[in-house]
């Protein structure tokens, strides 16, 4: 895990993920949320829905180099509260 970087590593599906806010993984989020800049994200993150907070956690496991886990997450074991503390880990690394 790279702090300077901003990742933030989180167990998931009963495994250690990096997680990273990279402008990369921003601009996907934007993207899969229909928004645009950073004030609409920080609104929409108040009241995430399911598909939501899976498009966000996958687009922070890819800016965290964790591809292959993203392209699985539909089938992974992570539960709802795991994905959103691990969105939260990864915004407070971010920071």
């Amino acid at each position: 895990m790279n702090r300077a970087r901003g990742e933030a590593t989180v167990k998931l599906a009963g495994a250690d993920r990096r997680l990273c806010l990279t402008l990369g993984a921003l601009a996907e989020i934007e993207g899969a949320l229909g928004l645009e800049g950073p004030g609409a994200l920080a609104e929409r993150m108040r009241s995430l829905s399911a598909r939501d907070l899976a498009a966000v956690l996958a687009a922070l496991l890819r800016g965290g180099g964790e591809a292959a886990f993203a392209s699985e997450l539909d089938r992974a074991a992570v539960t709802p509260v795991e994905a959103a503390q691990a969105v939260a880990a990864a915004f407070a690394a971010s920071a």
